[in-house]
């Protein structure tokens, strides 16, 4: 039987999965706020929230992608990139109290990302190149340092920068995300190989979320609200982990 403990990180992570999957992302953020909050060790919060990202993602990809929400030549330059820094970034395994402050930072941005509805009202223009793997880069390296796939900061800037219009991100951060959190697994596979056979019950909340949601997100649904709500609990896991 699960303790209860166990039973509200699984309704925590499939909640987590169904909102992050429904605009196109693995949830990794969301997944570090759930166990911040549980008290679950670093070493193994970081390959969990990319194990999960990996199985959301391939998820939301699919479902953005079938309605046709991607586009291969924005998508690749950043990938080029981010691909083999978030593999170092994976490698780097930063003392404990350094990491809970970076993850906290992440975590407060991802909350300001969920809170706000970002929209393309002009014609997207292409991105220039240059900036496409500058950004890659940066973004990859700290989706392997800290356990994100990078999606929760790729989006907005494909919309600021008016790259592409917002479903199309929400599908080019998924397959942004997906690889990125390979990528940074394989760096960091030493603690991949501790994680607890408990991890598999995750993995499964995760993915029936994952499908609800970036189906009905791939379609007609706005969770807006439902997001700023998780922005909220983010915010609160991201102060708690700064300041305790």
């Amino acid at each position: 039987m699960f303790e209860s403990t166990e039973i509200l990180i699984v309704l925590a992570l499939f909640v987590v999965a169904l909102l992050y999957s429904s605009v196109g992302h693995g949830g990794a953020s969301g997944y570090l706020a759930v166990m911040a909050f549980a008290a679950v060790s670093p070493n193994v919060t970081k390959p969990t929230a990319l194990i999960l990202n990996v199985f959301v993602a391939s998820i939301a990809f699919f479902q953005f992608w079938r309605e046709k929400h991607f586009d291969w030549k924005i998508f690749a330059p950043f990938a080029i990139t981010s691909v083999p820094f978030a593999f170092l970034g994976g490698m780097i395994q930063l003392p404990t109290n350094i990491y809970k402050i970076i993850l906290g930072a992440v975590l407060i941005l991802a909350a300001i990302r969920l809170a706000i509805n970002l929209k393309n009202e002009n014609e997207p223009t292409a991105p220039n190149v240059w900036l496409a793997l500058i950004n890659g880069a940066v973004l990859g390296f700290l989706s392997g340092l800290v356990g994100v796939g990078g999606g929760i900061f790729l989006t907005p800037v494909l919309l600021l920068m008016n790259w592409t219009e917002t479903k199309k991100a929400a599908g080019i951060s998924a397959l942004f995300i997906l690889v990125n959190s390979i990528s940074g697994l394989a760096g960091n596979y030493a603690q991949v190989k501790q994680l607890s056979s408990g991890v598999f019950v995750w993995i499964f909340a995760a993915v029936i979320g994952g499908i609800l949601g970036a189906t009905l997100g791939s379609k007609r649904f706005n969770s807006l609200t439902l997001r700023r709500v998780l922005a909220i609990v983010l915010l609160f896991a991201g102060v708690k982990l700064v300041l305790v």
